[in-house]
């Protein structure tokens, strides 16, 4: 139990599985039932006067204590029996209320099926805006660091999607666009749109589909909350892209960014599950895709994971692409260079990866590297993996395969023999290697203190 009277979960009392409930409907001061059927973020219906409405908090905590007395307790004790809930109207107003019943329409058995009712019925195909990549009817959340590119990035899927031209060589389920900028003011969006239509060959008529909103200098904020307790809820501005998202019928929300739109705690799991739950419920009931662009915190900066925040953010979306510059240890070759990668993808395969560079105002895919290269390259890079595992082991140098300092692959990177083959390419050569029994991994070292490291096998 939280402070708040809130619970992470409904637990043993939850209404849903207690099948001798027979009506939705819980006393606010009903003993278990009261503590364990409502919760912050329970959405209930007063059965006096109908007024749907949120549970902000429940209060007034009591105890009864060894002659079956009531006395005020802590909230979070594991005996207390709350008295009062604190609910958030949708007529707007609040207020508290005791000893009442209270319909709850989220556990309405009609939400409730078998499977076997399923039987017979075509299964529905998986739905695509970029197949592999943006999946429609979902949240995908796009992330890359400031200057990165990525609302450029962005806007090119959005004109690829009104005009049904492709997206970096990948096909674009055509479709209406929204795109929602709190970063970008309305001149930025005019130069970087101009540029686009001019490497594609389009016009400003050809895009009368995409519709623009700038909102940077502006309160963009799609959600609020009461208290920091208290859960989300749209603001009138969501209701406002809600209502032209029902007009424009669109194929595909964008939104940039993240932290222009939420109000709350990115470290807070709840939080942003509940902020992508919002998103989400747009995108099921426009059926479009939403892409929702971030920055990434520092730790997944230098993880190279790009994630941000809780963990939630990554949990909640069914889609995470991460967009980054390609730096060696510091070193980057080609600032124009850039690449897309899938590093979450609940529909399709991860670890995907789409080499990209910035030209004339527009990042374009690179030309793919055909088999016999990439055959060539990868037979190089295990020819020097072997060549400096044999050299360092000599010297006495022993190199993992896990991680540290003498990891194999970022050791091996910054020798003057490595003809130029980097961290990745040797990743993939120790995999390769190790699969076809060319090189082993050894365990040394007394047993309180074992390592281990690779070696050629003989």
């Amino acid at each position: 139990m939280m402070a708040d009277g809130s619970f992470d979960s409904l637990g043993g009392h939850d209404a849903v599985h207690r099948k001798e409930y027979t009506t939705p409907s819980y006393d606010v001061d009903g003993g278990d039932d009261g503590v364990w059927c409502l919760r912050a973020g329970t959405r209930v219906q007063s059965s006096q006067d109908g007024r749907i409405g949120v549970v902000i908090k429940m209060q007034k905590p009591m105890l009864w204590d060894d002659r079956d007395n009531l006395r005020p307790c802590a909230a979070d004790h594991p005996e207390a029996v709350f008295h009062e809930a604190y609910i958030a109207w949708e007529d707007g107003t609040r207020g508290t209320e005791k000893t009442l019943w209270l319909n709850i329409p989220d556990l309405i058995e009609d939400d409730f099926f078998s499977a076997s009712k399923l039987k017979g019925k075509p299964v529905p195909p998986r739905e695509w805006l970029v197949e592999g990549l943006v999946p429609s009817r979902t949240v995908t959340l796009l992330g890359g660091d400031g200057g990165t590119g990525k609302s450029l990035l962005a806007l090119q899927l959005a004109l690829a999607s009104v005009t049904g031209g492709p997206w970096i060589t990948n096909p674009v389920k055509g479709g209406p666009v929204v795109y929602f900028s709190a970063e970008d003011d309305e001149d930025e969006l005019h130069r970087r749109l101009d540029d686009i239509l001019q490497s594609t060959g389009c016009t400003y008529d050809d895009v009368p589909d995409l519709i623009l909103a700038s909102y940077a200098g502006k309160d963009a904020l799609l959600a609020s909350q009461a208290s920091p307790t208290a859960p989300l809820q749209p603001t009138p501005l969501y209701k406002r892209l809600d209502a032209r998202m029902a007009a424009v019928k669109p194929a595909l929300l964008i939104l940039d960014t993240l932290a222009d739109l939420f109000p709350g705690n990115e470290n807070d799991r709840a939080q942003a599950r509940q902020f992508i739950g919002l998103l989400r419920a747009l995108s099921i009931k426009h059926q479009c895709a939403v892409v929702l662009l971030a920055h990434p915190s520092l730790s997944g900066l230098n993880s190279g994971s790009g994630t941000s925040g809780s963990t939630g953010w990554n949990n909640s979306v069914r889609s995470r692409l991460y967009f980054e510059r390609i730096n060696q240890d510091g070193y980057e070759a080609n600032p124009d260079a850039r690449v897309l990668r899938t590093m979450k993808a609940n529909y399709g395969r991860t670890g995907g990866e789409i080499n990209l560079t910035w030209r004339n105002g527009v990042f374009v895919a690179d030309a793919p590297v055909t088999g016999l290269d990439r055959m060539a390259g990868n037979a190089k890079a295990e020819r020097v993996f072997m060549s400096l595992l044999r050299s360092t082991t000599d010297q006495g140098v022993k190199v993992n395969p896990s991680g540290g300092k003498n990891y194999a692959p970022l050791y091996f990177q910054s020798e003057p023999k490595a003809e130029g083959i980097k961290k990745h390419a040797f990743v993939s050569a120790m995999k390769t290697l190790l699969d076809n029994g060319k090189i082993r991994i050894v365990t040394d070292g007394p047993p309180s203190k074992q390592r281990q490291f690779l070696q050629v096998a003989e």
